[in-house]
């Protein structure tokens, strides 16, 4: 049996609520975006590349977006340790290497890296601060995170508009 992308239920994006309801709420609905544009489409079709040159698919940015959650929410805000599923040291863009994915694991992977992102932000405040893992050593609070993220899954998605066009046809929302 081929599998395929779940469909997914999006919800809609707030328009009422405090500053955490709305970071949150518009984080969860692109994170929802992305999933959207990759619902019933079977592993190959999440391989294909977007336009020559580019080899940008619609697998390679759920991988992608999956170590930007571990990234900013764990490694950096949460000083956590995490082990990366693409990424090294060799190759730093492994993430966008799609050539041998596995899409089901790599869409559970991403599904747990939003888990433990939640998980890492819960109960903190927006003024926390954090000193950026790296050499420019930038200090950053949550909110920066929120709105980083926001902006990330918003450029991808565009990304993915058009990647999910040339597969399929399938335009819009």
């Amino acid at each position: 049996m081929t599998w395929t992308a779940p469909e997914i239920t999006r919800e809609d994006e707030p328009t009422v609520g405090d500053e955490r309801t709305m970071l949150e709420g518009w984080l969860d609905y692109h994170r929802q975006t992305l999933l959207h544009k990759c619902a019933g489409l079977t592993a190959e079709q999440l391989r294909t590349p977007s336009v020559e040159p580019s080899g940008l698919t619609l697998l390679g940015l759920v991988r992608h977006m999956a170590e930007v959650e571990a990234w900013w929410f764990r490694e950096n805000f949460a000083d956590q340790r995490v082990d990366w599923p693409y990424f090294t040291r060799e190759q730093p863009d492994a993430d966008f290497d799609v050539s041998a994915a596995d899409a089901e694991a790599d869409f559970a992977t991403y599904h747990r890296e939003v888990e433990l992102a939640r998980a890492a932000a819960a109960g903190r405040t927006l003024d926390e601060t954090f000193t950026e893992v790296g050499p420019k050593r930038r200090t950053f609070n949550l909110r920066w995170v929120y709105v980083h993220m926001i902006e990330e899954y918003a450029r991808h998605n565009g990304h993915a508009d058009l990647i999910r066009e040339r597969i399929d046809g399938v335009t819009g929302d």
